[in-house]
């Protein structure tokens, strides 16, 4: 990983990066897993039916999740 660009992960990948920051999986709904956390504006979700999650709804979790690209990313790479 290069550190400046957004790439699809793994759905585990990804439920372990919000889940740094203090987000946890409420539930799942069909194959969509729903993680929440105490503040938060708006639950994430996450697809599972994907090998990898696609670029573009990766995007839109760390917005609603109040992380910068940047923190996004470093903390990908401390967990990768």
């Amino acid at each position: 990983m290069d550190g400046t660009r957004i790439t699809p992960v793994p759905h585990q990948t990804l439920v372990r990066v919000f889940e740094t920051v203090g987000f946890a999986v409420a539930r799942k709904r069909g194959d969509h897993l729903i993680l929440t956390r105490p503040g938060a504006k708006r639950p994430l979700v996450i697809k599972t039916s994907h090998h990898n999650v696609p670029v573009t709804h990766i995007l839109s979790n760390p917005r609603s999740a109040g992380m910068t690209r940047k923190e996004y990313l470093e903390i990908l790479d401390r967990i990768a």
